[in-house]
């Protein structure tokens, strides 16, 4: 001890805590340590945590590439983005949804699905995916029984959902009573004279709203400022765009595949916009009047023309430039219905003939690829037509829809783009932004000043938060926004090799309720206002006394009257005018003078000239606004549920 002693008294404090550290140390045993020190790095390896059930990202993973195998071939970033959502919806399914549906006694048992998946009464999913012939569904199971797998847990999912919500649904007892006071509401409107006396564009120094009150009006309404962590940041930024010289150079090179391109045979076109990457591919897709559009209205103007040439002009649009070439012309529907059964062999037997007149026709378009063949086909003759991933099937053409000229056209196009030399132009410009704000918010403004470069706001934007004005993936910004400190100037942030970001972090919102410094200033107009109309209404009133008419208010008032029909004490009525008037008006008795009434904005005096009764709302309208407010009911239950079971979404730091 005396040893002791002497270290603390000539080392002080920090050797203190080394030595109380490693007692501490030498008296928990492994177990204790273990759980103390894998605590954070569990959290870390946190994405989720789902009604007090942590999602690790490993897991998370696991369901992502099993989601993968199951869609198969390779996925852009968007299907990417898409395979993570439904990975995280069915963790959501799993820990809380199901859950949550079977402490309200609701059961999916092992017979209710056999008959939802191969009994009478198919599940939708089953339908959508594998449509009603038991031998397609059969074929993936044995194919695929990972899949199947997935599929199965999705049904019973599903049928977890329509119970659920049937349950919501019918548990909503839509009284007579309210029913009729509905009807009622909605078909008896006024008449109305009014006088509306706003509180005033123009700030009133009179009035004051102190920081007590300020406090008082948050503390009464503390739940409305729950907020999510977010952030705030100010940006400029800077798009690479080709120069003039850039243009210049891309149209001689089109040119020069122009003389080419007219040059092809047809039946080497689609390679050589494969091989010149064409931004424009050949699919061999159907074109009506009109469509082509969306590449060119020049392209379309061209193929569509009554004689069209066998190669179009050269055209230019921004900095991209155009050519097109007819490769088809047919008249022919744009869908057809089919008739489609499994094959055995190749052989078309009666019995293949008899399952094909015995099954549902079905709505097929070209978009369908392995069904083009029949859209030539003559119509209830029997096809045999290869279906990838199947084998062959039997199909049949039942019904043609409305045909109409088609062409198939093969479209040339190249966009102008930046050479290097442009693209450090714009990188020196942003990078003379980046070192003249020398780190700090205030340099970053004036830097900005003294480049003539706008400064874009962005306010509250979360972790996942990709888009920024117009420019989309831009993910890298918002990672930087939670890892900066207040005040503080990001380096130049490249997007796409396109845009170039600079930005300053300007405020720090933490989860939880926003403090009254960050919401005094919405509070202080909302109690402004309410005094505003509060004095106004007092003025009003003073005004009105001894008045006998609403045209002698408006003239002491120094306005004039209005007047309002229609008015219905109705939620789908009136919408553009104040609640507080609406009701009043409810309220009041024919050929009087009312007022004032304070309302959100100003203050009203009026009179209700007449009341008419009418039936245009029926017990039909009630009954479906009824059913839309159930609709919406019925779209919030989930999120009510993560609500309530506090549900921590850590993607965005993985992903």
């Amino acid at each position: 001890m005396a040893a002791l002693e002497t270290i603390r008294t000539r080392f002080g404090i920090g050797i203190s805590i080394i030595i109380a550290i490693s007692l501490l140390l030498f008296i928990l045993d492994n177990n204790t340590l273990s759980k103390w020190f894998s605590g954070d790095n569990a959290k870390a390896h946190q994405v989720a945590v789902i009604d007090g059930e942590s999602v690790t990202i490993e897991e998370f993973n696991v369901q992502v590439e099993n989601l993968k195998d199951l869609y198969g071939g390779t996925h852009s970033a968007d299907q990417e983005k898409q395979i993570r959502e439904e990975a995280w919806q069915t963790f959501i399914n799993k820990l809380l949804f199901v859950k949550n549906a079977e402490k309200a006694g609701i059961r999916v048992g092992a017979a209710e699905m056999k008959d939802i998946t191969a009994g009478d009464h198919i599940s939708p999913v089953i339908a959508q995916n594998f449509g009603t012939d038991p031998a397609v569904l059969s074929n993936f199971i044995e194919q695929n029984e990972k899949g199947w797998s997935y599929i199965y847990d999705l049904v019973r999912t599903n049928q977890y959902y329509a119970k659920y919500n049937a349950l919501f649904v019918n548990s909503a007892v839509n009284a007579p009573l309210f029913l009729n006071k509905a009807i009622e509401e909605n078909n008896v409107t006024a008449n109305v004279d009014m006088v509306m006396v706003p509180a005033g564009f123009i700030q009133d120094t009179t009035i004051n709203v102190s920081s007590s009150e300020i406090k008082k009006y948050y503390k009464e309404h503390k739940k409305f400022f729950k907020q999510v962590e977010s952030r705030d940041i100010e940006y400029v930024l800077i798009e690479v765009v080709p120069s003039d010289a850039d243009v210049e150079a891309a149209e001689k090179d089109f040119n020069n595949l122009y003389t080419d391109f007219q040059a092809q045979e047809l039946g080497n076109v689609a390679n050589f916009l494969l091989r010149n990457s064409s931004e424009v591919s050949y699919d061999a897709f159907w074109y009506k009047a009109g469509e082509l559009n969306t590449v060119s209205r020049e392209v379309n103007d061209y193929a569509f023309a009554d004689k069209p040439a066998e190669v179009s002009p050269v055209f230019k649009s921004g900095n991209s430039f155009l050519a097109a070439r007819v490769m088809a012309t047919a008249t022919r529907p744009s869908e057809i219905k089919v008739k489609v059964a499994p094959m055995e062999s190749e052989e078309l037997t009666a019995e293949v003939e008899a399952a094909v007149d015995a099954a549902e026709a079905t709505p097929v378009t070209q978009a369908i690829k392995w069904a083009e063949p029949l859209f030539s086909a003559p119509l209830n003759k029997t096809q045999v037509v290869e279906l990838p991933g199947y084998g062959m099937v039997a199909a049949k053409v039942v019904e043609v829809g409305e045909k109409a000229l088609m062409k198939q056209v093969a479209v040339l196009k190249k966009t102008a783009i930046p050479s290097k030399e442009t693209f450090g132009n714009f990188y020196s410009q942003a990078n003379t932004m980046q070192s003249r704000s020398n780190g700090k918010l205030a340099d970053f403004k004036s830097a900005a000043e003294e480049l003539g470069l706008y400064v874009h706001t962005q306010n509250n934007i979360l972790r996942n938060t990709e888009r920024f004005g117009a420019v989309d993936n831009a993910r890298e910004l918002s990672n930087w926004a939670f890892k900066a400190k207040k005040g503080h100037v990001s380096d130049i942030i490249t997007v796409n090799q396109t845009y170039f970001f600079v930005a300053a972090l300007t405020n720090v919102h933490k989860e939880g309720y926003a403090p009254v410094s960050e919401v005094a200033e919405p509070i202080r107009n909302v109690l402004y206002m309410e005094k505003a109309v509060e004095k106004k209404a007092a003025e009003v009133a003073e005004k009105m006394e001894g008045t006998l008419s609403l045209e002698e208010v408006a003239e002491r008032l120094g306005t004039t009257v209005s007047n309002r029909e229609n008015i219905a004490f109705s939620s789908l009525s009136s919408q553009s005018v104040d609640p507080a008037f609406i009701g009043a008006v409810a309220a009041a008795k024919e050929g009087e003078l009312c007022g004032p009434v304070k309302g959100a904005n100003g203050v009203y005096v009026f009179r209700v000239n007449s009341r008419e009764t009418n039936s245009f709302y029926t017990e039909d309208d009630a009954a479906a606004n009824s059913d839309r407010i159930m609709q919406y009911s019925l779209q919030t239950i989930l999120p009510v549920m993560m609500q309530d079971a506090d549900v921590k979404d850590n993607r965005a730091r993985f992903f």
